[in-house]
Formats: structure tokens, C-alpha cells, sequence
């Protein structure tokens, strides 16, 4: 691959398992150990690779600064714990929406001021809106994103629909395209979607096909408008590979060409081009009658009540979130900017392919940004599990959708209630989320 500073397979922990927070790392608590200077307390890059990419990156940065990582479960407990205590020995957070947006209650700093010194740097407007938190002053500073697009191969862009922009598909004309490529290649579909035991469906349901069809993702759970979305993913199951319940990442079979067209996470994409990346193309997923739904991963950095050194920790914030450090994050951790920043020539094509994709979703005039479940802790894979018990009632096993909506929504309500919290985007955060 063109000058990255990692090989294939450490590139794909790098983007990935950090960003969705899979590492296989068992440990609780810090994870590693600093080196001295203030303590950058963060659940990202926990793997030893990863961790010392960024070390690598932050000491060409700024000076007297200790990356130390940190499981997402127990990160909140362990900022509340030193605040509590009044010994706090943390300078500066960084984690994703769902770990820093429960914090805002008392222990985080209020960082509007250091958001407006460093001036208009292209954040998307509504990055800025979730560092919010519901409320009217800044509590993080955006700092780097991912997300999940469209993989197509030459082979199965042929029989795109006459007149339909790849790279501004409705869901109809996905059914068309999945449809016409089937039809093409002796009933064999082409099309692909990961859901495997550890694939990444539930994310396409949660983030882009019920907000792109009811505008929201737990409010609308039972609506009218969810059920035909559902309908919907019948239709579109039954023209997709049936082998897609054994597939957990895309690229894989998009690799070996056992399908030619696949939805998934930007990182789960990434190795399917690397041998020959002018026959491929990433576009940004499908709208709705909605809009375009599309989820984002956004990681931030947040200062802790009493930080060590908030002088410190701020001038850490203005050096991460430069146009240059944030493409330096997405050579060495890959990582997308978060800011304005020109992607650069040299990058792995797939990088180059999928900046564009992810681009188009957020900058769509229509689109409805989602995110994965926040401020639910140990208890977030309940709800991606009621999104998989649908699917696989639904979809897998034609159970009747009106009877399948109304047993799940009691489930997901009975743990939203279990746990108080508000709702995440695209639902208004209403103090009490409730299932419609």
C-alpha cells in the first residue's frame, strides 16, 4: 500500500476495531501506561499497535502529553470516580459521542470558548449540535469520523438502472440495481449485506433505513412508515446473496467476488479495492422518503472537571483538530477528519474512494444524521439485539411484521425505562425516549 506506516491487516485493526469498539482486549480499567506528562485519557486505539500510532503522531504534535487507553464500559465510571473524589489526575478525554455526551452532567468542562478561538475549521454543523449534548454550550471538540457506505465492482455497476446517479440512489432504485444484477448473472445475486454473528446489519436498520423511511430510528420503531421499511428489507433480502448470514465484514466476499455490491462500515470495505481500484467505486447509501440516513461515529476531545492542566489540555485540542494533524490521524490510525482537510493523493485508494462517499452522505441537502445508542453503557447490545431479533423475525423467518414491531418496541421500552436516558439522533432527545 502507498506510504501509510502500517501494512494491510494492522490498517484494518487500526480503522476499525477502534472505531467500532471491537478490540479483543479483555483488560478493565487503564489499559496502558503513559510516559510521564499530563494523562490524555482515551477509549480509542486500545490495541498496543494502534495505541503507539497515535503515541507516534501526538509526540510530533505537542509536548508533555501521556495517551493512556481505557475500555469504553468503565470510562465514565472511572472520570466520575476521580471528580467525585476531588483527586482528579486526567488532563484531557477523547472517546466517542456515546462515552464524553453523558458526562456533560457536571463533569466535563465547558469548552464553547475554546471552540470559538479556534475559528471556523469546517466541522459539519451537525457535529457541532451533538457536542452540544442538548444543551446550549459546547462540551467536546470534534475530532475524527467514520462511517458506512456503498462498495460496488465494475462488474456489478453494468447493470445500474438507465438514468439512476450511483451517487444518488433511492432505496427504489437499490431494489432496481439488486434486482437488474441478479437478473443479469443467471439469478445469482449480486448483492451482499453483513449479517453475520458479528456483522454490522442492525447499523444499517438503526442508522440509515428506518431514519431514511420514518425519520427516526427509536420514536418511530412500531410506525406505519417503520413497517414498510421493513416490507422493504424483505424485498431487498430476497434479492441478496442468501450465503450474506455467514458474512461478518464485506470486504471479504467482495474480495473473492462472491457478490459484487455490499453495504457496510468504511473499514469492513477497505481491502476489497486494494488490488485493482479503478474497478471499483464507494457511494454514499441510499435516501429515503425522508431523506438520506446515515450514520456517523464521531469521536470528540473533552476537558474533565479539575483537569490537570487545562492549559495544556486546550493546546492538545488546537494541534488535533489542524487540517494537517487530522490527515496525520488518518494516515496513522485512519481515522477520518473531522474538519475541513483535503484528502491527499498518496493514500490507499480505498481511503481516497470511501473520503468521497462519506462526504456526499453528510453533505447531502437531505441527509438525517444517526448515531449508534448513546449513554446506554453495558446495556447497548440489548438494543442492537432487538434490532437483530427483528431482522431475523422479519426477514429471516417472514414473521408477521405488525406482531413483530409491537414485541420488540416492549422490549426496547422496557430498557429505556430500566436506564432513563434520552434519545439519541435522529430522535428528538426528549427526556424520557419513548417508543411510538
Amino acid at each position: 500500500m502507498p506510504a501509510t506506516g502500517l501494512d494491510r491487516r494492522a490498517f484494518l485493526r487500526a480503522a476499525g476495531l477502534g472505531a467500532l469498539a471491537l478490540s479483543a482486549s479483555a483488560c478493565t480499567g487503564f489499559a496502558t501506561t503513559g510516559n510521564g506528562g499530563m494523562i490524555f485519557l482515551s477509549t480509542q486505539f486500545r490495541p498496543v499497535d494502534e495505541a503507539e500510532a497515535f503515541r507516534s503522531l501526538l509526540a510530533r504534535t505537542v509536548s508533555g502529553v501521556s495517551y493512556v487507553t481505557i475500555e469504553d464500559g468503565p470510562f465514565a465510571g472511572q472520570v466520575r470516580s476521580q471528580i467525585d473524589a476531588g483527586s482528579t489526575q486526567i488532563g484531557l478525554l477523547g472517546g466517542l459521542h456515546g462515552d464524553l455526551a453523558p458526562l456533560a452532567d457536571g463533569y466535563l468542562e465547558d469548552v464553547t470558548d475554546v471552540l470559538a478561538a479556534l475559528g471556523d475549521r469546517g466541522w459539519p454543523a451537525e457535529y457541532l449540535e451533538l457536542a452540544k449534548a442538548g444543551t446550549d454550550r459546547s462540551w467536546y471538540i470534534p475530532w475524527a469520523n467514520a462511517s458506512y457506505v456503498l462498495a460496488a465492482h465494475a462488474d456489478a455497476l453494468q447493470h445500474l438502472p438507465s438514468g439512476v446517479d450511483a451517487n444518488a440512489l433511492t432505496y427504489d432504485d437499490f431494489l432496481d440495481w439488486a434486482i437488474a444484477a441478479r437478473r443479469a448473472n443467471g439469478n445469482r445475486p449480486m448483492l451482499g449485506l453483513p449479517a453475520g454473528p458479528e456483522g454490522l446489519l442492525h447499523r444499517f436498520t438503526q442508522g440509515y433505513l428506518l431514519p431514511s423511511f420514518t425519520g427516526g430510528q427509536i420514536t418511530t420503531f412500531r410506525s406505519r412508515e417503520a413497517a414498510t421499511a421493513w416490507e422493504y428489507l424483505r424485498e431487498l433480502w430476497a434479492n441478496c446473496s442468501p450465503t450474506s448470514t455467514t458474512y461478518d465484514f464485506m470486504q471479504e466476499p467482495l474480495e473473492t467476488g462472491e457478490v459484487g455490491m455490499a453495504w457496510d462500515h468504511v473499514v469492513r470495505l477497505v481491502d476489497a479495492p486494494e488490488r485493482d481500484p479503478r474497478n471499483w467505486r464507494m457511494l454514499p447509501s441510499p435516501r429515503g422518503p425522508h431523506g438520506l440516513g446515515y450514520m456517523a461515529v464521531v469521536a470528540g476531545l473533552a476537558i474533565p472537571k479539575d483537569s490537570t492542566d487545562p492549559d495544556l489540555a486546550r493546546r492538545t485540542i488546537d494541534e488535533l483538530s489542524k487540517p494537517h494533524t487530522q490527515v496525520g490521524l488518518l494516515r496513522s490510525n485512519s481515522f477520518f477528519p473531522a474538519v475541513a482537510a483535503e484528502i491527499p493523493q498518496d493514500l490507499p485508494p480505498a481511503i481516497k474512494l470511501e473520503a468521497d462517499a462519506v462526504k456526499r452522505q453528510q453533505e447531502a441537502a437531505d441527509s438525517i444524521l444517526s448515531l449508534p445508542p448513546v449513554g446506554l453503557g453495558t446495556r447497548e447490545g440489548e438494543v442492537s439485539k432487538v434490532f437483530q431479533d427483528t431482522f431475523r423475525s422479519i426477514v429471516l423467518d417472514r414473521a408477521d411484521i405488525r406482531t413483530t414491531l409491537d414485541g420488540q418496541a416492549s422490549v426496547l421500552q422496557g430498557i429505556l425505562d430500566d436506564l432513563k436516558v434520552p434519545c439519541w439522533a435522529p430522535d428528538p432527545a426528549a427526556e424520557r425516549c419513548e417508543v411510538m
